[in-house]
């Protein structure tokens, strides 16, 4: 799941300290939202500045310009391409070959991506994407970086300080397997398999996770980093020095992650899966209220208004179901249940606007239609997420500890 400051409220058990914390995030959101407008402000501007940019023709006017960026069309073509790809990569990328500004080979494209000061959120989305292209300039970019002669751990924080590393599985897993791969190519020795290096970085990962994130409160001791990594190597355990000096350099130093500008919060909420109008049922009390939904990033948002900044909830889409069900006094119904007997792990906001946990095994809603509720279902079924992230690892795993 999605990533950034709106996928910590999906933890449960959070005490009132963590809770705390967990509203001085949401005050974040609020100022970064506030920011949005200035960016909806910037795409009034580069609208405008397309409209109003018109090649020049005259050969000599051309070559005068060349000496004045500022009259330049080409700059003007790519400072509105570089715009256009931080809010929406594809387009982005589309707009500057259209414009012969870049060649579309994959080559081009990752240099593109590792030169030219791109938001780092928008770079790691498009390259996780799985199209055939979009894989290709994902190798092509891990090779501008050098990782020749650096211990895993130093290489890990100069490759996730070039973009932002996404929340989705899949696309976390193709971008570690081409980190391990370079890694390996210039690094022969280290390891006998790049599987040995895959698994051993996520658990570098992980360790910095566990160890500088304030919601964890039982913190790995080096021993438990050594047992987790025990016979990853081919069958065969990594050397005790190495592992503990990885462990050392993770506690004493934090990766360093590219700082959320509020794309995340704009592609939630201005780039929905689906959005529209439902009826929801209450959990305690079982009436019924119309609320505004969007559907994004594996999460069901809802609001009062189409208006508010701020969702009065969050249904995370993970090891849940969705059916239609009958109501004997609505129509087009249907309901989100948990997979087995735990609460979905979701979250709301109450009256006095603190965030609480919700404590739900079921959410039903009502569409305003037959079609309606299909689309829903549909679009609902198509995000539920069963973190496959732990099963890419668990898979992995099995392989570097096979003889």
């Amino acid at each position: 799941m999605q990533n950034g400051l709106l996928v910590d409220v999906l933890f449960v058990g959070l005490s009132p300290q963590e809770l705390t914390i967990l509203g001085n995030i949401y005050q974040r959101k609020r100022d970064l939202q506030e920011e949005i407008q200035k960016i909806k402000e910037e795409i009034s501007e580069v609208t405008a500045e397309i409209e109003s940019i018109e090649l020049i023709d005259n050969p000599i006017e051309s070559i005068d310009n060349l000496d004045q960026p500022e009259k330049n069309p080409n700059s003007q073509f790519l400072a509105t391409g570089k715009k256009k790809f931080n809010m929406d990569p594809k387009k982005g990328i589309e707009y500057l070959v259209d414009h012969d500004l870049l060649k579309r080979i994959p080559e081009d494209v990752a240099q593109f991506l590792f030169k030219e000061g791109l938001n780092k959120t928008a770079i790691g989305d498009y390259l996780g994407e799985r199209d055939e292209f979009n894989i290709l300039v994902l190798k092509s970019f891990v090779t501008f970086t050098d990782f020749c002669g650096m211990i895993l751990v130093q290489a890990l924080r100069q490759f996730l300080w070039s973009f932002r590393l996404p929340g989705e599985a899949q696309k976390i897993d193709r971008m570690m397997e081409c980190f391990a791969q370079r890694y390996c190519d210039q690094n022969p020795g280290m390891f006998k398999t790049t599987d040995t290096c895959y698994v051993l970085s996520f658990s570098i990962i992980m360790l910095n996770t566990s160890l500088h994130n304030p919601s964890v409160r039982d913190k790995p001791s080096v021993e438990t980093f050594i047992n987790m990594n025990r016979g990853i190597n081919e069958g065969g355990d990594l050397p005790r020095d190495l592992l503990e000096s990885l462990y050392d350099s993770i506690k004493s130093e934090p990766f360093k992650i590219p700082e959320d500008d509020g794309n995340d919060l704009m592609h939630t909420f201005f780039n929905p899966v689906k959005e529209g109008w439902l009826c929801k049922q209450g959990g305690r009390v079982k009436n019924w209220k119309r609320r505004w939904f969007i559907l994004n990033d594996n999460c069901l948002y809802y609001f009062e208004f189409t208006t508010d900044k701020e969702p009065k909830g969050i249904i995370p889409l993970e090891n849940v179901q969705v059916r239609k069900i009958d109501h004997p006094h609505r129509q087009h119904c249907f309901e989100i249940h948990s997979n087995g007997n735990d609460f979905i792990k979701a979250c709301k906001t109450d009256s006095d606007g603190k965030v609480v946990e919700g404590r739900h095994m079921v959410y039903k809603m009502s569409a305003s239609s037959l079609d309606d509720q299909d689309d829903w279902i549909r679009s609902i079924q198509a995000s539920v997420s069963e973190n496959p992230f732990f099963e890419f690892l668990a898979n992995r795993r099995r392989k570097a500890t096979q003889h």
